[in-house]
């Protein structure tokens, strides 16, 4: 069974607590707070005022840039402030607030459950579409969709790999997605295909999704040029690049992008969602995450509107476990402990809930790095994390560029497997971000 090749490690994968469990919809908010930046690029400009009556799936914010994602509306009502707001993680930012009354959506957006099989659309007709419904990875990363469906010069897809693995430990919305949508993401797929102009597809899938890969494997066997490939376990294996290693076999070069190895990667989610863009002419305005941890009482898969305040959505599935030491936006590996959850909505970005009791929220104690050389085994991208993360304490900004510190993907196997219990990415996370931006100063004056 495939795998990558480089680093990797196998956390538990603790997905028994919401495995299977429906999709369930979680009720609207009183109150919506939709923040002007869901994306990786240009935040997004607001083209709506302070009064201003909204429908769902009314344009509130358009895109700043070409590497840039719409916003609509997830809910109907009015805009009653548009201004400052602050994440949980104590990042400054800006949002629309928008009072929900009742649930009126746009006329042209299509809710029916009844399958939409025939695409007639031209490939720059589909893109245009998943533009202007702002779709992203919903993955993680985040990656304005239609930017990957618009390869630069001289660049071009052959292959199309969709990311059913869902490596990150507790999270299983996309489980459920494909077991309770296998149709309409088989749809979304022939979709990207004619978007792209490919001929192959491939859906990756880990091996404790047997079901997710029978099912699958049932509905793609008719479809001409769609396999599903059933993958061994391993973390990071939902990762761009590894995923692109363990299904084709192709290497992206440090500092590249997929498709330099003629690859195109979306997740199952960002699949459906084109689905219900292109086909129902339904915008971005919710996705399915997962709300679980060992002592969360209605652990499950949930259909969240964006810009539901999280706290509604914790009480709607059971409320704070007591004991609860830490609560995680994502999973246990790639995603961060939040510093509150009061006015934090759910989002594009946001995956899952995690409830962390008090033991198991408890960092051990840091000792000094032994030289074992675990965390460099450990590294998918064949980087040396412990040198990375001194050289981020020592400010070594150019060594840490030429030691190709921007091609980390914070996935955290160099954490997991340190036996010293070394805080590498802590130091890691913010070197990347410097090196990041005296990139972006670099490109930006080379410009002019």
């Amino acid at each position: 069974m495939k795998t990558f090749h480089i680093g990797g490690v196998h956390p538990r994968d603790n997905k028994q607590f919401s495995a299977h469990q429906p999709i369930v919809e979680c009720p609207l908010p009183k109150q919506a707070i939709i923040p002007l930046v869901q994306h990786i690029g240009a935040p997004t400009q607001a083209v709506v005022e302070v009064g201003a009556k909204v429908k769902v799936g009314e344009l509130l914010a358009k895109a700043g840039g070409f590497v840039s994602a719409n916003i609509c509306s997830p809910v109907s009502g009015t805009v009653t402030k548009i201004g400052d707001w602050t994440d949980a993680w104590g990042a400054p930012g800006q949002a629309i607030f928008i009072d929900v009354e009742g649930d009126d959506w746009l006329p042209e957006i299509n809710r029916t459950p009844d399958l939409e099989r025939q695409c007639t659309l031209e490939p720059k007709a589909i893109i245009d579409k998943i533009a202007a419904a702002g779709i992203v990875g919903l993955g993680g990363a985040c990656f304005p969709t239609h930017v990957k469906l618009l390869p630069p010069p001289g660049k071009k897809a052959d292959v199309l790999i969709v990311n059913g693995v869902e490596c990150e430990p507790y999270l299983t919305c996309d489980h459920q997605l494909m077991l309770e949508h296998g149709e309409e993401i088989i749809i979304g797929i022939k979709i990207l295909m004619k978007a792209l102009g490919v001929q192959r597809a491939i859906i990756g899938i880990e091996n404790n999704k047997k079901d997710a890969i029978e099912h699958m494997q049932t509905l793609a066997q008719s479809q001409l040029g769609i396999e599903v490939l059933p993958l061994r376990l391993k973390y990071p294996q939902g990762g761009e690049k590894q995923l692109i290693d363990a299904c084709i076999g192709r290497q992206v070069p440090s500092g590249a992008l997929p498709i330099e190895v003629g690859a195109v990667v979306d997740n199952v989610a960002t699949v459906y969602a084109i689905y219900e863009a292109v086909q129902k002419n339904k915008p971005l305005v919710s996705r399915v995450m997962t709300v679980t941890g060992k002592h969360v009482s209605k652990p499950g898969n949930y259909l969240v509107r964006f810009g539901t305040p999280i706290d509604e959505v914790i009480e709607f599935a059971g409320g704070v476990p007591v004991g609860t030491g830490k609560v995680i936006g994502g999973g246990p590996m790639m995603g961060r402990a939040m510093d509150h959850t009061e006015n934090m909505p759910a989002n594009k970005r946001l995956s899952g809930l995690l409830f962390l009791d008090e033991k198991e929220s408890i960092r051990p104690e840091e000792e000094n790095c032994i030289r074992c050389g675990k965390c460099v085994q450990a590294c998918p991208m064949g980087l040396e994390p412990y040198l990375l993360s001194r050289m981020a304490e020592l400010e070594m900004w150019d060594e840490l560029e030429k030691h190709d510190i921007m091609d980390c993907i914070d996935c955290g196997c160099c954490v997991f497997t340190c036996p010293a219990h070394r805080r590498l990415l802590d130091g890691i996370r913010p070197g990347k971000a410097k090196v990041g931006g005296i990139l972006r100063e670099r490109a930006a004056a080379e410009k002019k």
